[in-house]
């Protein structure tokens, strides 16, 4: 329960790298549009919801040990295995049956094979052009953006999502 409310307290790196933004969002903030769009998404395509709000509200709560890393902080390798680490020690007290299940659904975000790892992964991506799109509304640069929308135009595969992804940049 700390780890996730810590969430509030880590701010996203990649924000603060580029825009040098002072206040940007925090990983809650993020997790939780995240989990607003995956719950409306998941459910107008009639997924299992429940299996996929788990997976985003577990995604990134091991930064709440190690931080929001970026990629050019460090490998994707040592960065995972930093993940991992943090993930395990934050389920560590949970019980068996509860910590196993969360341990897989981790895993399986990590391995991003299943429908429901792949929806999640995109709508990550999605959140963040959402998130730069209302940066850039604030008026901060569109050039300084420019690598958060080709990132997200370039993970999103969905039909669907790439439709949302459009009318998010196109939304004056």
């Amino acid at each position: 329960m700390k780890a996730a409310a810590n969430l509030k307290k880590i701010s996203r790196q990649g924000w603060i790298d580029k825009l040098s933004l002072n206040h940007p969002e925090s990983v809650a903030d993020h997790s939780y549009s995240m989990a607003i769009m995956s719950m409306v998404i998941s459910d107008m395509r009639k997924c299992d919801s429940e299996k996929i709000l788990k997976m985003v509200l577990l995604h990134d709560l091991a930064e709440a040990r190690i931080g929001d890393l970026t990629p050019n902080q460090l490998s994707g390798e040592k960065k995972k295995k930093l993940e991992n680490n943090a993930f395990n020690e934050i389920i560590g007290d949970l019980p068996g049956n509860i910590k196993s299940q969360y341990l897989q659904i981790w895993k399986e975000y990590q391995e991003n094979i299943s429908a429901e790892s792949k929806l999640v992964h995109q709508i990550d991506r999605l959140e963040m052009a959402l998130q730069a799109k209302t940066y850039q509304k604030e008026g901060h640069s569109q050039k300084k953006l420019e690598s958060f929308f080709e990132s997200a135009k370039k993970d999103i595969d969905d039909p669907k999502l790439k439709e949302l992804f459009t009318k998010i940049i196109d939304d004056n």
